[in-house]
């Protein structure tokens, strides 16, 4: 079963986009564009390419709390990776691309360790995708596929329980590209 959590974190969302840029009330995407706040932790996502929200370079780089300020959900299932069920935490990727005004129709992933993917974006509106950063509520580390992975409910519907989508299932995410 799916628990999808939305948590509001409403002075966030204003730091992160400013005052022009606050959250559009229900719908998760900014009210009009504006440049993103500069991060205040160290920067763990750097999404470039066709996007509206940018702090550096055309560039939106990310910290931890800029990540978890757009909104939360979590799933438990069952994966590839793991022996038994996880319970995953982490941003809607919707809501990500959505938050920083991505038009494109595929999403390139990198990680740390120079694995590359290319995902459709109609993914993220098709399964509710999270980029996930804590696996039974605890952060990630790099040693155990974090900060950042993204991940698919694979339970949630028999087509996800394939290799198509554990190869877009990219861990140790450092960087996208939307094109």
């Amino acid at each position: 079963m799916i628990d999808f959590c939305q948590v509001p974190h409403a002075v966030a969302r204003r730091a992160l986009f400013g005052l022009a840029g606050v959250l559009a009330i229900g719908g998760g995407r900014p009210a009009r564009a504006a440049g993103l706040a500069m991060p205040q932790g160290k920067v763990v996502l750097s999404v470039s390419g066709s996007i509206k929200q940018s702090n550096k370079d055309g560039a939106a780089e990310l910290d931890m709390d800029m990540l978890e300020a757009i909104g939360s959900a979590s799933f438990k299932t069952s994966t590839p990776w793991y022996d038994t069920p996880v319970t995953f935490s982490g941003v809607p990727m919707a809501k990500l691309l959505d938050a920083l005004g991505a038009s494109g129709t595929t999403l390139t992933v990198y990680a740390l360790n120079d694995y590359k993917t290319d995902i459709p974006i109609e993914d993220f509106r098709k399964f509710p995708a999270i980029l996930a950063t804590k696996r039974d509520g605890a952060y990630m580390p790099v040693r155990d596929k974090g900060p950042l992975f993204i991940v698919y409910p694979y339970d949630s519907d028999p087509i996800l329980k394939h290799q198509v989508y554990y190869s877009r299932s990219a861990w140790q995410v450092a960087r996208m590209v939307v094109r």
